[in-house]
């Protein structure tokens, strides 16, 4: 077995600046929030090409620093530099196909040492070849600049070099082997022999055989299989040439012992974990090539002064462009004492798109992702939590009410100052008035607690409880209320403009009801 080298270098991870910014390991699994604001959807989208690397374990493990997102952000905006993102894929390329050779399913030793060997020679020549790129490449990023830094150490170290040199020897010394392989087709047996420059009598008999050639003629040549696997009788060949030739294949046998573990870990983990940057750059790519904003956003983990503008719902923006269909883009900001957004409007208005949105843009900022938007500041939360209708469920034998209350008792007992709630429509299987009251309790726990939501309901009273809260609602067309805009707006709410409108709409209000039964 090989000597275990570790190359001590300041540089990491290219996703983790810190080794304690790595909380998590590759069994996490999704937040609890993720399928309320369809983050699962965005994941899924996100690694749908990249499944070979196991992403998903990064996209559920949001940071806790404010300086281990600005990390992230340096090296996505390295990675938008067209001409490094190709260096990156020419990497990555080089090493899939070096994982396809060690792959293989191979039953033969020799056969597999001669694969091991292109593996490793694939191996060398990708390390080389992006340490050079690095170095012509413009870098700026703490990651990026750690890791060129990194693979100059490592392809320069007596391991790497012998490695590379002793690796190109081997491969030298096994395409310099000759041998001829005799055949007696009435016995049906071969015999391998050492090449000693014996002539090769098949061009001479095609040559004498042509001049009697009268025209196209059947081809019966054997078509050769294209598969790379060894047959039984290659493979017993290959036996003999291994005879035949001792010293090189000892010396194969010896190089596949000593350097069974040659791909070294921290090159290993940087293939892996800088997928996390192409997937997502890629994914937001299609975003922008319809015209929406992507932005890198001031993160505070003190300030809870937030804005988005030009923000959408990414999930959502995904499967309407697959349509054919136009994103509604919406703004939000809270300064001050401002915590709450509360959303009112008519149903189908783009109220829980909003909330989602609202939502989903921490989260990516959580985990040093560019978000939608042309100009952003977000905070930096501790536990993200969400409260979103769900299907009564018989077996657990509550009613919605019931359960909406455990639930939020729950949320409740585990949030802090630094957390963030997004709720939609809570409370309302209960009469308006039970409804009001609880949600005014429930306002009044959260605002004591200081807390950052967006609460999408359809008590308007809500919108005014005070200096915490900002009104936010969902606009219908004033020429057709039953048009919907999906444009939410700051302004104080006014449900009941909408009744009045589409009542109006329809000669359904007082005045047009008078004429007609008039008439």
């Amino acid at each position: 077995m090989c000597e275990k080298r570790t190359l001590q270098y300041a540089f990491h991870s290219i996703l983790f600046e810190r080794p304690e910014d790595r909380l998590g390991d590759d069994t996490l699994e999704a937040p609890d929030f993720f399928g309320d604001l369809n983050c699962n959807q965005i994941v899924d989208d996100i690694t749908a090409a990249k499944g070979e690397y196991n992403l998903k374990p990064f996209f559920y493990a949001p940071l806790c620093r404010v300086d281990a997102i600005k990390y992230r952000h340096e090296v996505m905006q390295d990675l938008e530099n067209a001409l490094l993102f190709e260096r990156v894929n020419a990497f990555a390329r080089k090493m899939q196909e070096m994982r396809r050779h060690l792959a293989k399913k191979l039953y033969y030793e020799e056969e597999k040492q001669i694969w091991f060997l292109e593996a490793v020679e694939v191996y060398c020549d990708a390390v080389n070849s992006f340490a050079d790129d690095l170095f012509k490449s413009v870098l700026k990023s703490r990651g990026f600049v750690g890791f060129r830094d990194y693979l100059k150490g490592y392809t320069t170290s007596v391991h790497f070099t012998s490695l590379f040199s002793e690796t190109k020897k081997l491969k030298a010394d096994l395409s310099a082997i000759r041998y001829c392989v005799l055949i007696n087709t009435e016995k049906g047996r071969f015999t391998v022999r050492k090449y000693e420059a014996q002539l090769d009598y098949s061009m001479e008999i095609e040559e004498t055989f042509a001049k009697f050639r009268q025209g196209a003629v059947e081809d019966y040549k054997v078509k050769s299989r294209m598969s790379d696997d060894m047959s039984h009788i290659e493979a017993k060949i290959l036996e003999f040439v291994a005879k035949l030739h001792p010293d090189v294949f000892v010396h194969l046998d010896e190089y596949y012992s000593k350097n069974i573990n040659y791909i070294d870990e921290t090159i290993a983990a940087f293939d892996r974990e800088v997928q996390f940057y192409i997937a997502y750059l890629d994914y937001a790519a299609v975003l922008k090539r319809a015209g929406l904003h992507f932005c890198y956003p001031h993160i505070s983990d003190k300030s809870k002064e937030v804005y988005d503008y030009d923000g959408f719902d990414i999930a959502l923006a995904h499967k309407l462009i697959r349509e054919r269909k136009s994103v509604v883009c919406n703004d939000f900001h809270l300064k001050g004492k401002e915590r709450f957004l509360i959303v009112t409007g008519p149903n189908q208005g783009g109220k829980t798109t909003f909330a989602r949105a609202f939502g989903q843009l921490h989260y990516l900022a959580s985990i040093g992702c560019p978000v939608p938007g042309s100009r952003a500041q977000l905070f930096l939360f501790d536990k993200l939590f969400t409260h979103f209708e769900r299907i009564e469920k018989v077996e657990n034998l509550r009613g919605k009410l019931e359960d909406d209350l455990v639930r939020i008792h729950g949320i409740l007992s585990q949030a802090t100052s630094r957390s963030i709630i997004v709720m939609d429509e809570i409370f309302n299987s209960t009469t308006l008035h039970d409804e009001i009251f609880l949600s005014t309790k429930l306002m009044e726990r959260i605002s004591e607690m200081d807390v950052l939501c967006v609460w999408v309901t359809f008590v308007d009273e809500l919108a005014s409880f005070g200096p915490q809260t900002v009104s936010m609602v969902s606009v219908v067309d004033p020429e057709n209320p039953v048009f919907r805009t999906f444009k939410i707006v700051r302004r104080p709410a006014d449900g009941l403009a909408y009744a009045m409108a589409i009542a109006h709409k329809y000669r359904l209000n007082y005045d047009s009801i008078k004429e007609r039964i008039k008439g």
